[in-house]
């Protein structure tokens, strides 16, 4: 029944988001190539009706929609997803445009197993609205990060960058488009780091 192509098993992994996913779909896509160290076991929205639900169904992968809103904390709220998590015998966590601050005891318990991508050159322009400040700030390049998720907001070290110039031209939109594109290209290359190994938090 097993075919001899799987050496080692694949780690299993959970996407978190709470919009369209379009970089949780960048994953799944990578993750139906051969030899693919990650499997896409899980995708978690903590908005009910988050179009990314869908793809992930359509793709026949496990969803789970919780709102924040029904617990009275978010440390309440993170232990709920850690135990879908686990429920799930998930390995690894990404987190894909996850609008949630995570509580530091969920950051501990998935210490250097949950990474995250973020558009901007980090450690400049954390938080939001990134493009639009790197316009206003006359920024000549940009472009995004994935990094290991630590308890403050986008801290965590860097595993992969990708650089885009920035045009005179260049509106938010499509200086965010052109980011995506490399958003979309990086974030699988450093799952694949991560789960085989090369890539570690210390």
């Amino acid at each position: 029944m097993t075919s001899g192509k799987h050496h080692s098993r694949r780690k299993r992994v959970a996407v978190l988001i709470s919009g369209r996913g379009s970089n949780m779909a960048a994953l799944v896509e990578a993750a139906k190539a051969p030899g693919f160290p990650a499997e896409i076991a899980l995708v978690i929205s903590n908005v009910l009706d988050a179009p990314g639900l869908a793809f992930a169904e359509k793709n026949g992968i496990e969803t789970f929609a919780l709102s924040h809103k029904a617990f009275n904390s978010r440390q309440e709220f993170d232990e709920r997803v850690s135990k879908e998590l686990l429920n799930y015998k998930i390995e690894l966590v990404c987190l894909a445009g996850y609008m949630r601050l995570l509580s530091d005891a969920f950051c501990q318990e998935w210490r250097g197993r949950m990474i995250n991508i973020h558009p901007s050159l980090l450690p400049k322009y954390k938080g939001l609205d990134t493009h639009r400040r790197v316009l206003e700030a006359g920024e000549k390049e940009h472009g995004c990060t994935v990094h290991f998720v630590t308890p403050a907001l986008d801290d965590g070290p860097t595993i992969l960058q990708a650089k885009v110039p920035v045009l005179a031209s260049d509106t938010e939109i499509s200086l965010a488009a052109r980011v995506l594109v490399e958003e979309h290209r990086i974030y699988p290359q450093a799952l694949i780091m991560v789960a085989n190994g090369q890539a570690v938090l210390r």
